[in-house]
């Protein structure tokens, strides 16, 4: 059972992850990226309206997952809580009560929670995401940014896998697996052609 330290952090995380970064970045532009697009308010919709902005919300998205790891793990904690307050921050950012629990997918703040987690298999996996987002969008992919973003938590799966092995590799393939029961219209439209 966890004490009311530990629920507090949980907490904290939740809130953290709720802030709504890609609603944040577009302040003053008119536009409610909710309405535009996918309606999703996160990294790739902003991308498809302003650069600039899409690069705020990348920041803030994958900041806050990295913050929220950084903050509130305790070098004496079990080993778990990293992917719990991971885990937690993410579902903030899914289910922000601030956006009526309508957030974005998780895939910028998963990635934050990746790098404070796991830097330097994170770093490979960025360098992995950045190779399929581009080589996608020059090749016109449906969905590109969908099949990158779900393929490099694959690929940084297999790294736990073959590199670290434990409970990572579980917590990896939980993780990828709900980021892409998260994307699952975007499988639709995918395999809808």
């Amino acid at each position: 059972m966890p004490d009311n330290e530990s629920l507090l952090r949980l907490l904290g995380c939740f809130l953290l992850g709720s802030i709504p970064f890609a609603i944040l970045a577009m302040l003053g532009t008119g536009i409610d990226i909710r309405k535009v697009g996918s309606g999703n308010p996160g990294f790739n919709n902003v991308l498809r309206v302003n650069m600039s902005r899409a690069v705020l919300t990348l920041i803030g998205d994958l900041g806050k997952g990295f913050l929220a790891v950084w903050l509130f793990l305790r070098p004496e904690d079990p080993y778990y809580h990293g992917w719990l307050f991971g885990f937690v921050v993410i579902f903030g950012h899914c289910y922000s009560p601030f956006l009526k629990f309508r957030g974005g997918k998780g895939i910028a703040t998963s990635a934050g929670v990746m790098l404070a987690l796991f830097p330097k298999w994170a770093a490979a996996a960025l360098v992995f995401f950045v190779a399929v987002r581009l080589w996608g969008s020059r090749r016109k992919w449906r969905e590109a940014g969908m099949i990158a973003s779900i393929s490099t938590w694959l690929f940084f799966t297999i790294l736990m896998a073959l590199l670290v092995g434990g409970p990572d590799v579980r917590n990896a393939a939980l993780m990828t697996t709900f980021l892409a029961w998260r994307h699952r219209q975007n499988f639709r439209n995918l395999f809808a052609g």
